[in-house]
């Protein structure tokens, strides 16, 4: 898998979450906002970057768009996103481990 050991920024994190099920990119947007109470604010510039990037790494796949109609273009999480998505929830979870030993389990 490509940038398997890059870790995913919180944009791109945010979006696979999101696109679990077929999401347009407002409705990311929606999403994103909802989950972090509004801590991260997803721009159009940054989603569609991060949604061409998962594109070309294959992470997500175009699920249906209607050229001419109202239908927006919607994104769906493959098996390959999901299992970038996987390594970054273990590493999540080792860094979060690592830092409550530190603390003294805090």
């Amino acid at each position: 898998m490509e940038n398997r050991s890059q870790p995913l920024t919180e944009a791109l994190f945010y979006i696979l979450l999101a696109a679990r099920k077929p999401v347009h990119g407002y409705g990311i947007i929606q999403e994103v906002a909802e989950m972090t109470g509004g801590r991260v604010s997803l721009g159009p510039g940054t989603l569609y970057g991060a949604i061409n990037t998962l594109l070309e790494r294959g992470w997500i796949v175009l699920h249906s768009a209607e050229l001419g109609s109202r239908k927006k273009k919607e994104y769906l999480i493959t098996p390959q996103g999901r299992e970038a998505f996987g390594i970054e929830m273990q590493r999540l979870r080792e860094l979060a481990l690592n830092g409550e030993k530190m603390e003294g389990g805090k």
